[in-house]
């Protein structure tokens, strides 16, 4: 979905993109709604989720909610990495702590390894993305540190708004201060 996002945004415009991800959180929500209010078993969607989204709003409507946050607010090439950062971060950062996760020093049992691994990954996406490595740096430590300490506010909502947060501050700082 993060792809799917950066893709029309890029080709359409932040507008286009505004609209599908707005006809999208409204579909979910319905989907949301017959699962968890209405206790239907929805085909195919029941799957999908881990053991704690079973009762609870699922990740992707956070995700779906940071993104629009990120596009609405932040100018489009934070926008893509926060949005990306959200992704591929975490993902990497779940695959790694569980495959070589071997010091579990944060938060909820989360591994140094999987945290530096997703450290490096959200950098190299900060960077392609802004071409300014202490930007970058800012963006990434942002998105890490969220996702090794917030444990009961959704990482899809909030590492794109705090990495894309702290990306645009240090962009307006760099009009004064030269990073």
């Amino acid at each position: 979905m993060s792809v799917a996002i950066v893709l029309v945004y890029a080709f359409f415009g932040k507008e286009i993109v505004l609209q599908f991800m707005t006809l999208y959180l409204v579909s979910i929500l319905v989907v949301e709604h017959l699962r968890i209010d209405l206790g239907y078993k929805v085909p195919f969607v029941n799957y999908l989720f881990r053991k704690k989204e079973e009762k609870a709003v699922g990740g992707y409507v956070y995700f779906t909610l940071g993104s629009i946050v990120a596009v609405s607010v932040f100018s489009e090439n934070v926008a893509y990495a926060a949005i990306l950062m959200t992704t591929f971060g975490d993902m990497i950062a779940a695959l790694v702590g569980k495959r070589f996760g071997n010091l579990r020093i944060f938060r909820g049992g989360k591994s140094l390894e999987g945290s530096l691994a997703e450290f490096f990954v959200d950098l190299i996406i900060a960077y392609a993305f802004l071409s300014n490595i202490t930007i970058a740096l800012v963006m990434a430590f942002a998105a890490t540190f969220v996702e090794t300490n917030f444990e009961k506010i959704d990482d899809n909502l909030a590492i794109p708004v705090f990495s894309g947060f702290a990306a645009e501050l240090f962009l307006i700082l760099s009009v004064y201060v030269h990073f």
